[in-house]
């Protein structure tokens, strides 16, 4: 390679620069190394290692003009290189042959990798494979596919880091010994199968979001950017799933409220009172056309549900002016495909809008969710608006016992002392 001394100007590439390539790009270079070597370790020490020989090369060469290809170009001939001092005489010619099979020849700069439509939704069908466990899923998902460290998702999910690591090496190990095929599923497997794919994206979005306070730090964010970013990697791999599409648009419509959901002393803003010019018009008129989209296809879902849920507070410059009805309606869609007990206790807040509480309450009543903080909320407002107070305290100091969120036990602490502090 020439010296940036001797040709035209190359533009500075700071470590800033790589950082946004990695973000971007790690997870597509690792889905393709793992096809090409058919080992998740190696293919990931291979696109480690290329990226650390772009540290090296680029602040000095410039940015190539496919980074991505020559990411994986270059892993392709470290994992080459690395098998051929592994393997057998023969073995590893017949590696290198193999993985040579593009034209690269030692010795050549990196050429550029063409598109890659699938390879990615491979390795996302591998990482959320029935066989593992939901926790190991999430894990290896952010890992491969986000490129985020052992020690990043640990914060994120509040365990140490050894824990988060050995998680990811026996999720490793279990697709290695299991020999969990790295495919996209048969067409007639394929609904099964994806539902878990997409339950651990959102599982990954709600971990940020509903804990994504403005004192618990960027991972948390971080956490919301990635699950947005794999719903935008399968929209664009599949895009005539009516589900996938329905559970970008309603991530993107939830984290478009993100800018109007704590005051600036930290404290958490229910959605009736958030200053609603604050929300992301961007993401409002992107989620709401992706849930045009899926309206036109008629073939309604949970996630679609949820999402016209919310496009449907999206139309609202008000939380008076929002038409309660049509959730309610909704709602009841969705309890006819997925009926659950956290949809119903949802339901009710809606309810509430259009029949008062005291209906709300009478529908809550005999949900089983005793362990779940949110029920005992939901009773206290309601309770609260009934004017039964003592009711109201109790089920505020129920709630409390259970969530350690910081941001909701000071809403839930607020709503408390609303009922136990007498009025001058």
């Amino acid at each position: 390679m020439a010296d940036a001394s001797d040709g035209p100007d190359v533009a500075p590439v700071t470590e800033a620069d790589i950082e946004r390539v990695f973000r971007a790009e790690y997870g597509r270079a690792v889905a393709v190394l793992v096809r090409l070597v058919g080992d998740i370790d190696l293919a990931e020490e291979a696109v480690q290692e290329a990226f650390a020989t772009a540290v090296e090369r680029w602040p000095t060469a410039g940015l190539p003009p496919s980074p991505a290809g020559w990411i994986i170009t270059a892993a392709r001939r470290k994992a080459i290189d690395r098998q051929r001092r592994e393997a057998s005489r023969d073995g590893r010619q017949a590696e290198a042959l193999l993985l040579y099979a593009t034209g690269d020849r030692p010795g050549d700069e990196p050429v550029e990798e063409g598109p890659v439509h699938d390879d990615r939704l491979r390795l996302i069908f591998t990482c959320c494979h029935p066989a593992l466990a939901e926790s190991a899923q999430v894990a290896l998902t952010l890992r491969l596919l986000g490129g985020l460290t052992s020690a990043e998702i640990a914060r994120a999910f509040l365990v140490g880091e050894p824990t988060m690591a050995q998680r990811i090496v026996r999720a490793k190990g279990k697709i290695r010994d299991a020999r969990i095929p790295y495919r996209v599923p048969a067409d007639a497997d394929l609904p099964d199968r994806l539902r878990p794919v997409l339950a651990v994206v959102y599982l990954i979005f709600n971990e940020g979001y509903l804990s994504a306070g403005p004192d618990e730090g960027p991972q948390r964010e971080e956490l919301c950017a990635e699950a947005i970013r794999l719903g935008r990697l399968l929209a664009e791999l599949m895009p005539d799933e009516p589900e996938v599409l329905g559970l970008l648009a309603l991530m993107l419509l939830i984290q478009a409220r993100r800018p109007a959901r704590f005051t600036p002393d930290g404290a958490l803003i229910l959605l009736a009172d958030q200053d609603r010019t604050r929300w992301d018009r961007d993401l409002v008129a992107e989620g709401r056309a992706l849930v045009r989209r899926c309206l036109r296809r008629g073939a309604p879902g949970p996630y679609q549900i949820q999402a016209a849920i919310n496009a449907v507070h999206s139309d609202a410059a008000t939380a008076s002016a929002t038409d309660w009805r049509q959730i309610v309606q909704l709602y009841d869609q969705q309890l006819e495909l997925a009926p659950s007990p956290v949809v119903a206790l949802h339901r009710a807040v809606a309810l509430a809008e259009v029949e008062g509480p005291a209906e709300a309450l009478a529908q809550i009543e005999h949900l089983d969710l005793d362990g779940y903080y949110l029920w005992h909320a939901l009773r206290a407002d309601l309770l609260r608006r009934l004017d039964r107070r003592a009711e109201a305290a109790l089920a505020y100091r129920a709630a409390l016992t259970r969530t350690q969120n910081p941001a909701e036990r000071a809403q839930l602490e607020r709503g408390l002392r609303s009922v136990t502090t007498r009025p001058d």
